[in-house]
């Protein structure tokens, strides 16, 4: 009998557990229950939202994924720190609010191949999309084998991620409220985005309107035009709206289109999450560079716990100058260009893909360079043929809390949702086992 750590048993079945564990009746039948016909419409449109198995991360990751985002927290914490990134965050992203911001995204990749340094953080997004996708997909899994019945999760009673979820938005507006002199309860919700009918997680914006719902919570899904400011108030026709969680990724909200919100943020009109300081404080790309330089954390006053957690687990990331095009392109093979604003992997290269043309272009704007972390795999069958998968994990965190742990299956460049297999997938946590 060989012992085999967690991380080597996580390695293990991602490449020769070819189970299919999605219970599609299951998932059906969960999406059925927002409204008849609504599985379909899910589905129709989007093929490669779920894939047909899970992902096998071990605990002793989990638990480092957990240090780094705590080690974050701290830093951000810190009065030099927020100095530093405010210093070439947008203006408005200066107002000072009670609300944290919903639904950061903490991304790592966990490297390739022997001797990878587990999990790397790739970036920090706000209004990270698919928690609540994730959550429904996480109850649509089924014991196909030994090894994943032994992981798949027991009954978690109140603490349900949709519970969590709920939690976190009330607990942004009593922090906003109380620091307004509100004394009512959460009572109208506005999900915003720009044509929210068309975006690719629209359905998740109906689950989250459900959810409210049956909080007893009023919810509408709409357009930022659709919302006015008014008599120092923030209005959906004639309901006065509380909090906004907002999925747009204008980041600062200086389109036109999104001026009422962007006038009830700065008048404290209404609760908008997350929102433009959140953004500046974790999302900002350049963030990366500041959390990765060792010498400057230490004349902040970072403890040295803190800066090895922060060094071990952030790859080395710098500014793209023009200055530095020589040695940036000399190195390219080894990095990974990404714009200072940026989301969903667009506008973001390899450089060992980059062309010289491309390249010009990402040195005329605001990007950062990081170093290249390859992902993980997860091998699963596809139409009878074995078929390799990149895999990345996202932490959905709140208040510096792990809320629930997803991951996501694709092939190419960056991460989408366009491979067979492919998709969101549940993340099953193994302990140390044996063989």
């Amino acid at each position: 009998m060989t012992s085999l750590s967690g991380i080597e048993l996580a390695d293990r079945l991602n490449a020769d557990c070819h189970c299919v564990s999605l219970d599609s009746a299951r998932l059906a039948a969960e999406l059925e229950r927002v409204s008849p016909g609504f599985h379909d419409e899910v589905m129709a449109g989007r093929p490669h939202l779920f894939a047909a198995s899970a992902a096998f991360v071990s605990a002793e990751h989990v638990r480092r994924m957990a240090r780094l985002v705590g080690a974050v927290e701290r830093v951000v914490a810190l009065p030099a720190y927020r100095e530093h990134v405010l210093a070439y965050a947008p203006e408005v992203a200066r107002h000072r609010t009670a609300a944290r911001g919903v639904f950061l995204g903490y991304d790592f990749h966990l490297g390739s191949g022997l001797g990878n340094s587990g999990p790397q953080l790739i970036e920090i997004n706000t209004n990270a999309g698919g928690g609540l996708l994730n959550a429904l997909l996480a109850r649509a899994q089924k014991a196909c084998c030994d090894d994943v019945e032994a992981l798949l999760p027991g009954d978690l009673g109140g603490d349900t991620p949709e519970h969590l979820f709920l939690d976190m938005f009330r607990a942004e507006w009593r922090a906003f409220a109380h620091s307004v002199g509100i004394c009512a309860a959460l009572g109208r919700v506005a999900i915003v985005d720009e044509a929210p009918l068309t975006q690719y997680l629209h359905p998740e914006f109906v689950l989250f309107q459900r959810l409210f719902e049956r909080a007893g919570i009023m919810a509408v899904i709409c357009n930022p035009r659709e919302l006015a400011f008014r008599d120092g108030a923030l209005w959906y026709g004639a309901a006065r709206i509380d909090l906004v969680y907002n999925r747009l990724t204008d980041f600062a909200l200086e389109a036109p289109a999104n001026a009422a919100l962007r006038d009830a943020w700065l008048a404290d009109a209404a609760v908008v999450t997350p929102h433009p300081r959140a953004h500046a404080l974790y999302a900002d790309k350049r963030n990366l560079v500041a959390l990765s330089d060792a010498e400057l954390l230490a004349a902040w006053g970072v403890d040295a716990e803190t800066r090895a957690t922060l060094a071990a687990k952030i790859p080395c990331t710098e500014l793209v100058l023009p200055e530095k095009a020589d040695d940036l392109w000399a190195r390219r093979k080894r990095l990974f260009f990404k714009p200072a604003a940026g989301y969903g992997s667009k506008a973001a290269y390899r450089g060992d893909k980059i062309t010289r043309r491309v390249f010009d272009e990402v040195l005329a704007g605001t990007y950062i360079a990081q170093a290249l972390v390859p992902p993980s795999s997860r091998t699963l069958r596809v139409d009878e043929t074995e078929v390799e998968l990149k895999l990345d994990l996202r932490n959905y965190v709140y208040a510096g809390h792990v809320q629930l742990i997803a991951a996501r299956l694709w092939q190419g460049q960056t991460t989408n949702f366009r491979t067979p297999g492919g998709g969101f997938a549940p993340v099953l946590t193994v302990p140390q086992g044996e063989t």
